[in-house]
């Protein structure tokens, strides 16, 4: 397989393509690819194509939006089951499309992406939105102003019951902005859930797949320096020392005034003692 056929690269072109024209479903299913080497794409795109066939038939006459969201809730989450995953909400399987289609069980932005999918193939145009700590799609029809929870049954919040569940998961701590409620890019998407994926791994001690992740991150979105320095002292963990100093240095060159800036600089220091010790 030639790299340019490697799912990475499959990934980066599909999200090469003016923001209305990804396919967000084929793109995530690109992400599980690496996970899954014989996963076959086309069919778990096939099996929304099927969905959605069948959620037109059971659409209400008139296409009121919350007439529209009901019968999709009403299919989706009464009709399949789909729900969120509160038992095990960090396993891997939650943040791969196939796997959430099989079992119908999923993440916040995971469900989303299935709602957002089904929603576009029956003409009722929706949008991904990051909320912090959590994720909801809203109707891009003007002023329609409410929002919709996959995770949570498809409830339905409006600005301030967003802004209550934010307390809810930081407390007093953060506030949110009304940036935070605008429908997101379909490259902002795709790197939010490989940001998931990098920190699931990383809790489960999986170096290597964090790596991976990030690797997928900065292939999208390169100016995310954060990601510069996390892959960094991953790198450092595992002793590839080379690798780590460059990635920490590009870091502090695009972010010389960040907070942790004075760590970071102790830890290339550290590196390059060592690289003279050899």
């Amino acid at each position: 397989m030639t790299q340019l056929l490697q799912p990475r690269h499959r990934l980066y072109q599909e999200l090469q393509q003016p923001p209305d024209q990804v396919n967000l479903a084929r793109a995530a299913l690109y992400i599980a690819e690496e996970e899954y080497p014989d996963l076959d794409v086309t069919s778990y795109l096939t099996q929304l194509d099927t969905m959605a066939a069948a959620l037109k038939r059971r659409l209400p006459a008139q296409s009121y939006p919350l007439k529209m969201i009901g019968a999709i809730n009403q299919y989706l989450f009464e009709e399949l089951k789909f729900r969120g995953n509160q038992a095990d909400y960090y396993d891997p399987c939650n943040s791969f499309l196939n796997d959430v289609l099989t079992r119908r069980l999923g993440i916040p932005i995971s469900l989303s992406l299935i709602y957002l999918e089904l929603a576009g193939r029956v003409g009722f145009p929706m949008a991904g939105v990051g909320m912090p700590g959590h994720f909801l799609v809203r109707p891009t029809l003007e002023d329609m102003a409410i929002f919709v929870d996959p995770f949570h049954q498809g409830e339905i919040l409006f600005e301030q019951d967003c802004r209550d569940r934010c307390q809810q998961l930081f407390g007093q701590g953060i506030q949110l902005e009304p940036s935070h409620l605008q429908p997101i890019s379909p490259k902002t998407f795709v790197v939010r859930m490989l940001a998931n994926l990098k920190m699931i791994y990383l809790q489960r001690r999986q170096a290597t797949k964090a790596l991976a992740a990030i690797d997928r991150i900065l292939l999208i979105y390169p100016q995310a320096v954060s990601e510069w320095r996390d892959r960094g002292l991953i790198y450092y963990q595992q002793g590839d020392l080379e690798q780590a100093r460059g990635d920490l240095q590009h870091y502090l060159q695009e972010s010389p005034e960040a907070s942790d800036s004075f760590e970071i600089r102790q830890v290339i220091d550290q590196i390059e003692r060592l690289q003279a010790d050899r």
